[in-house]
Order: C-alpha cells, then sequence, then structure tokens
C-alpha cells in the first residue's frame, strides 16, 4: 500500500518515532510544499547541514503539481473545518492524496476521524 506522508509524518519518521518504522521502506508520497515544512523544521531544529542530509537521503516520490481542482477542494475542506485550523499544506495533502486514491498518513490528531486517513499515535 502507498501512503501520502503529511510533514509531520515525514519528520517522525526521520527521528526514528517507533509507530512510524513500519513505513520506512516505502516511498515517500508528498508535495514539494511538505518538503519545505520539513526542510524549514531541520534548519530550526537542527541546521543546515542536517536539513540538506535529510531532504537528499530519503526516497522522495514527489507529487510537483498542485492540480486546480486540488487546490480549491482543499480551501473548501480548510474552510469547512475553520474552527479546526487546518494547514494549507494538510488541505492540500489530504485532497491530494484522495485524488491519487492512497492513504493521508499523518500523527494531526485534527484528521484522525477523517476518512482516507491513516492516523499514526
Amino acid at each position: 500500500m502507498e501512503y501520502f506522508f503529511d510533514s509531520g509524518a515525514i519528520i517522525d519518521l526521520i527521528e526514528g518515532a517507533e509507530n512510524y518504522l513500519r513505513f520506512k521502506n516505502l516511498p515517500i508520497i508528498t508535495t514539494t510544499l511538505n518538503i519545505s515544512e520539513v526542510y524549514f523544521y531541520f534548519l530550526k531544529e537542527h541546521d543546515e547541514q542536517t536539513a540538506d542530509y535529510w531532504i537528499r537521503k530519503l526516497n522522495f516520490k514527489l507529487v510537483n503539481i498542485i492540480k486546480f481542482d486540488a487546490a480549491i477542494k482543499a480551501a473548501r475542506l480548510r474552510f469547512k473545518n475553520k474552527k479546526e485550523n487546518l494547514s494549507y499544506a494538510d488541505c492540500i495533502g489530504y485532497i491530494t492524496a484522495k485524488e491519487m486514491g492512497v492513504k493521508f498518513l499523518t500523527g494531526d490528531e485534527k484528521f484522525k476521524n477523517k476518512e482516507n486517513v491513516e492516523f499514526v499515535e
């Protein structure tokens, strides 16, 4: 099975979170927007060398183009759930995963009970 990894899932995988170990040999399907969030996290928490290392080391299968319809659906999802304060990156990832026919992999509680989500605690 394939999964769309949100930024938090990628970070937890890199940091060796036990609950993500079962996903370690899978290609990491994600967007360049998520890569940007992951890179920023490692710049902030570590340094540029560490950020560069992880971005080059992992097996990414990038979704480089966010489709027009997906962008609109993501905005609708975010608006519909505005009390949950969902991020645009997560909404775009969630919609993209759905359209690709893969599960959205996340540890974000806000997505725990949503359809087509593989929630990891």
